[in-house]
């Protein structure tokens, strides 16, 4: 399955990404957007009808996030492909993927996307009466009772304290490496920055939860992410004062 369909050319329109705003995928590739400073226009999808996503990805694909960039529609090939970021990397010329962490990024993805985010987005869920339209909340239960059980998002909320804690524990690793440099693998924002942002971001949308206060370092560097800009003059990070 192609991730990039149409044409290659851009031509100089507004890059768009069809989201939840919830969702942590999607908020990794928000925060790539807000960062790089490029024009963009985020256009919510609706999480119990795809038939836009579905149209928009001629019949390939009904998940989100999706990138269309002018004639350009991006999506993921499988899990751990990263089409999206990848592309808005040479695109918007942000230096995410360098081959100097090659590899390195690659077992870090994994493990926030699967371990964090196995954590984050039960965490968050567990409150989906607070940011899924009312018309679509039987649905949107439908679809994770059919794929965690029954009574799924009521246990999770249940299970919160445990969860949390768990989480807490995964989060050591990174709370150690932040402790000897300023972001995850060196001086600057890579993409496995944006991606441990956008599943702690899923973990704080509704304010339900915060960052686990043992760990001072990464609160820290959540704070620094959530605002920080790329300098125009010469590409480098740039902290917003």
């Amino acid at each position: 399955m192609p991730a990039v369909l149409a044409s290659s050319q851009h031509g100089g329109k507004m890059i768009e990404l069809f989201q939840f705003p919830w969702s942590p995928y999607c908020l990794v590739l928000i925060r790539v957007l807000q960062y790089s400073g490029a024009p963009h226009k985020l256009v919510s999808a609706s999480p119990t009808d795809r038939s836009l996503i579905w149209k928009l990805t001629r019949e390939r694909y009904y998940q989100v996030p999706v990138v269309r960039d002018g004639r350009n529609v991006l999506f993921e090939t499988d899990e751990n492909s990263q089409v999206m970021a990848k592309y808005l990397n040479e695109r918007l010329h942000l230096d995410l993927f360098p081959h100097s962490v090659d590899g390195v990024q690659d077992l870090l993805w994994r493990y926030i996307e699967n371990d964090v985010e196995g954590l984050t987005f039960k965490l968050n869920d567990a409150y989906f009466q607070e940011f899924v339209p009312k018309a679509e909340q039987l649905a949107y239960r439908r679809h994770k009772e059919r794929k965690f059980g029954r009574g799924c998002l009521e246990q999770w909320r249940e299970q919160q304290q445990s969860l949390r804690d768990t989480l807490e524990e995964r989060l050591i690793p990174f709370e150690q490496m932040l402790a000897h440099r300023e972001f995850l693998l060196d001086d600057r924002p890579r993409f496995v920055d944006f991606d441990l942002w956008g599943m702690l971001a899923n973990l704080t949308y509704t304010r339900h939860h915060k960052l686990p206060a043992a760990h001072g370092q990464l609160r820290r560097w959540f704070t620094r992410m959530s605002d920080l800009k790329r300098a125009i003059n010469n590409g480098a990070s740039n902290r917003r004062k």
